[in-house]
């Protein structure tokens, strides 16, 4: 193995893992998520609706478990759940030993409850605990959302000694109240006399998608604007979500420590470690490994997709950045509020959200509805 890879460095000399955005039962079959285990450092995997959607609509590598369930009587729901459910659990297989060399730090696949359940505490947790269950491995992460409604499901399904990926955390406060939600659910655990050694949780904050709607923004400012103001708006374009990003790891900080978590860390509680999303970037005129080099951090998790992975290995810069110019992070999310700026962040953050659960349904839906018809055409031959 090269020393010369970038994530095995940010991962061995600053504490951060990196995990891969994407899964499908080829790069299973085929060995390859093995090579990248072996090879590039990968040390985890998540999926979501619209990965599913991409892996198994138009994939003949799924046709023979789509026929099995078609003699077995199954419906389109069944289905669908024996195939993702078979990957997630050949997933965990193949990640067991990074889970167990890294005591149950690393080595998890996340897999999403249903997208168009996150305004649902109840049914969120009904599901959390039936995917928990049916998939029956002890390094799988169960995805819900960080809505309002998705919280209380966090803190439950903690409290039940299940490992939880929350997702789509936009706004530093969100962050706060996902962190909250652990630590209660921890209490809760550990006040009925159970084991909280052995859970782990990540909160996925999410970056490039703040970038590209708040450059929205300010490009359609800029069109009009002048001396000062322009040398504003260009001042914070493509800076909004690492100073965010750098603003919750000061938060994750303050909460882990001091005497109530300490309380916890003495029975063995591990830290619910912030985990990079959304780390792509989507602008041509940006680094394409920005939200990896400026984010590398103790304690941290990044996930990246394929591209993003290879970027990486071939020009990531790796330094511990996180904690480096953050009176600069201050002065980008302050300058938001500046009249000539004049961006209102909450609405961003509340927009983003929405946007985020509407961008799991779409595909969770389109998914569902590709696999009926290939359903119908298999059940026709």
């Amino acid at each position: 193995m090269s020393t010369q890879n970038p994530i095995l460095e940010i991962e061995n000399q600053y504490g951060q893992s990196i995990w891969m955005d994407n899964l499908s039962r080829d790069i299973i079959k085929s060995g390859e998520l093995k090579q990248l285990i072996a090879n590039k450092g990968i040390r985890g995997i998540t999926s979501n609706p619209s990965i599913f959607e991409k892996a198994i609509a138009g994939n003949e590598i799924y046709d023979e478990a789509i026929e099995a369930g078609i003699k077995a009587d199954k419906s389109v729901q069944e289905i669908y759940e024996d195939l993702i459910f078979t990957d997630i659990r050949n997933a965990c297989d193949i990640f067991m030993p990074v889970y167990e060399e890294s005591d149950g730090s690393d080595g998890f696949v996340s897999i999403e409850v249903p997208p168009n359940l996150a305004k649902n505490t109840d049914s969120t947790i009904k599901e959390a605990r039936r995917y928990f269950e049916a998939i029956n491995r002890p390094n799988l992460m169960i995805k819900i959302p960080g809505t309002p409604e998705g919280l209380p499901a966090v803190e439950q399904a903690i409290s039940e000694g299940l490992n939880v990926n929350v997702t789509l955390l936009f706004s530093v406060q969100s962050y706060i109240d996902t962190a909250w939600a652990y630590i209660k659910g921890l209490e809760k655990r550990a006040e009925a006399g159970e084991d909280i050694s052995k859970i782990a949780s990540v909160a996925s904050f999410f970056l490039s998608r703040i970038d590209v709607k708040i450059d929205d923004q300010l490009d359609s400012k800029l069109e009009s604007a002048e001396g000062d103001a322009k040398a504003k708006l260009e001042a914070i374009k493509g800076k909004v979500a690492i100073a965010n990003a750098k603003i919750a790891y000061q938060k994750y900080k303050e909460i882990f420590s001091g005497d109530r978590w300490e309380a916890l860390a003495a029975k063995g509680a591990k830290v619910q470690r912030l985990l990079w999303a959304s780390t792509s970037t989507k602008n041509p005129e940006y680094s394409d490994v920005m939200y990896v080099d400026e984010l590398v951090g103790l304690d941290t998790v990044n996930t990246l997709p394929p591209d993003t992975i290879d970027a990486c290995v071939d020009h990531c810069d790796p330094g511990n950045r996180i904690e480096t110019d953050l009176d600069a992070a201050h002065k980008v999310i302050d300058g938001l509020k500046d009249e000539a700026v004049n961006i209102d962040l909450d609405t961003v953050m509340d927009e983003l959200l929405d946007e985020g659960i509407d961008k799991f349904i779409k595909p969770f839906e389109s998914l569902m509805s590709s696999l009926e018809n290939k359903v119908k055409q298999l059940a026709a031959v």
